[in-house]
């Protein structure tokens, strides 16, 4: 189903063998935790433990593109899976009227990470999850294209006041600490505590070389602003835009004829550093 970043592949978070469904379709690694998404944060606080920062977080950027790692409740009714092994849980409250209409028609805490492969290129339209899940799913709830294209941004709170950037994405890091201050360098995690954070991901399949001025003529380009290429992900320069277009760039790239594929330098400004995040592991 849609959500305002990727398509997910949703289960209902309370039972382990609907859980289990999703890895078997990803072919996901049982350590990389699933998202758990809620209608509100009401529903999130009967699940995991809320401090005063989550609860201004929750205000200001839910329903939205900031998935929370929080402590889990002992009595959250969750399959363990969906935290793999951790004491924590990602919640997250998606905007998508779609994504909003089925969490509140079924009443229940969904896990959903993205609609592919694991560790392929994430699905922005229904056609990217035909494509990579195929009769591996029951039913796609076709939402059009996704809005912003890149995966929520991730953060850890620490409970002793410190938080962790997990995974960056739409909300930038600056927005999270005009709201809830700034995070300790040292508390950033190297160990997988959310998804997205494996070295390898978001794959397309072939050899992908970053910050290229040209393609080569066995490689397909993928431009930014003035750069020529065979697609751009934004020819006005403009990053929200590129975002949104990343994964159906790398989708077109990948169904190319070429073996390889060039990608132009990307700016680090703002929702730059979650383009260059997705397009490392893509390359890795």
């Amino acid at each position: 189903m849609p959500t305002e970043t990727v398509y997910g592949l949703a289960a209902r978070a309370d039972d382990d063998n609907a859980v289990a469904g999703i890895y078997r379709a990803k072919g996901r690694p049982d350590f990389n935790p699933l998202i758990v998404h809620v209608p509100d944060a009401t529903t999130a606080e009967s699940l995991a433990h809320f401090d005063e920062r989550a609860k201004r977080l929750a205000t200001a950027f839910w329903p939205g593109a900031l998935t929370m790692v929080l402590p889990r409740r002992e009595s959250a009714p969750l399959a363990a899976a969906v935290s793999a092994g951790l004491p924590t849980v990602a919640l997250r409250c998606p905007a998508h009227p779609v994504m909003q209409a089925l969490l509140k028609t079924c009443g229940l805490p969904l896990a959903a990470p993205s609609a592919n492969r694991s560790g392929g290129v994430s699905p922005t339209s229904a056609e990217h999850v035909s494509d990579s899940l195929g009769d591996r799913v029951d039913l796609i709830l076709d939402g059009g294209q996704t809005r912003q294209g890149i995966e929520s941004t991730i953060i850890g709170l620490r409970g002793d006041g410190t938080w962790a950037l997990l995974r960056p994405g739409p909300i930038t890091e600056q927005q999270i600490a005009d709201v809830i201050g700034s995070q300790s360098d040292a508390m950033t995690s190297s160990k997988i505590e959310a998804p997205g954070q494996l070295a390898s991901h978001y794959a397309p399949g072939k050899p992908v070389r970053l910050n290229a001025s040209h393609a080569e003529v066995s490689e397909y380009m993928i431009g930014f602003g003035p750069v020529p290429g065979h697609v751009s992900l934004s020819e006005s320069g403009d990053l929200a835009q590129a975002a949104a277009r990343l994964y159906a760039c790398l989708h077109l790239a990948a169904a190319a004829s070429q073996a390889l594929i060039a990608v132009a330098p990307i700016p680090f400004d703002g929702i730059g550093l979650a383009i260059n995040d997705r397009l490392q592991r893509a390359a890795a």
